[in-house]
């Protein structure tokens, strides 16, 4: 029997949907992880962020909401990912894939600094060695990741998990988480909302 595409999307949007009501569990850490990223900003730090795949998009587009605006006219904050492509080729060319984050955050990461690491199953080698090289810089670590948290969870500051073991949905997730970071930080930092802590 064939598929049903109508009933197939409509399971994706309801699946999609309670992933996302899921979240509403972490509303305090997603704050407190938005809170710690926006005084970093303000103590004159920068933040980093890298990912593979579709996490590397999800890096990406965290990295311009916060360069360019997300909602408030604003200055840009300091943010960067990991991504660029002549480094990473090169370094991966030359001495490896799984190595190619830990050389850049390395190089570029200093104490104060936050390194967002993306992985949704947080078991990526090349993320865990950035995580580990962060810590090894003094950086805050914030992981994003999905199922139990992987080996990521254990090399993290904060770590936020979407609560699912599909790769799409934990993408949906973190995208989500994503845009309220930008959101939360820009309006700490520039608008009308006042710290918890």
């Amino acid at each position: 029997m064939r598929p049903d595409p109508l009933a197939l999307i409509r399971e994706a949007l309801d699946e999609s949907a309670r992933v996302k009501h899921a979240l509403r569990e972490q509303a305090e850490d997603i704050l407190f992880v938005a809170e710690r990223v926006a005084a970093s900003f303000r103590a004159g730090n920068r933040l980093y962020a890298c990912g593979n795949g579709g996490s590397a998009c999800d890096a990406m587009h965290l990295v311009e909401e916060l360069v360019a605006r997300f909602k408030l006219d604003r200055p840009g904050l300091p943010a960067h990912h990991l991504l660029d492509a002549p480094t990473l080729t090169c370094w991966s060319n030359d001495y490896g894939f799984p190595t190619a984050f830990q050389r850049q955050v390395e190089t570029l990461v200093r104490p104060g600094d936050v390194l967002i690491a993306i992985s949704t199953s947080g078991d990526s080698p090349n993320i865990l060695l950035a995580a580990e090289a962060a810590h090894a810089c003094d950086a805050l670590v914030v992981g994003l990741t999905g199922h139990d948290g992987g080996r990521l969870r254990e090399l993290c500051d904060e770590c936020l998990i979407v609560p699912s073991r599909a790769t799409e949905r934990i993408q949906e997730g973190h995208i989500t988480i994503i845009h309220l970071l930008c959101e939360l930080v820009e309006r700490i930092l520039f608008g009308d909302l006042q710290p918890v802590a």
